[in-house]
């Protein structure tokens, strides 16, 4: 019965895991996020699932939701603004020099 356990347990933790990086890549990929706001993200999650001793998607549900959530809540709204414009504009550039390469052949 032991190995059972261990197994389930195993199980458990591979999937807490698994939401674990799921949730810090798609947090990473949000407009003004920086390591900083990542790491106070991860570990207001962390704290509150061993506190609790919940799952994180019986907690915070899906990860890529919650990513946008946390984002929405700790990176200030001048920020990501900043963030998306030049997001915006690099992607422009990029869709320019796409263009110009394939008109040049190269």
């Amino acid at each position: 019965m032991a190995k059972k356990d261990r197994t389930t347990d195993a199980a458990r933790e591979k999937d807490r895991e698994k939401w674990m990086a799921r949730f810090q890549v798609r947090l990473a990929m949000q407009p003004g996020v920086d390591r900083a706001v990542v790491l106070q993200a991860v570990k207001e999650v962390t704290t509150h699932c061993a506190d609790a001793g919940e799952h994180p998607q019986a907690a915070f549900g899906d990860p890529d939701a919650y990513a946008v959530q946390a984002a929405a809540r700790l990176v200030p709204a001048d920020r990501a603004e900043r963030a998306r414009r030049h997001g915006a504009a690099v992607d422009a550039l990029d869709s320019v020099l796409k263009r110009a390469r394939d008109v040049t052949g190269l």
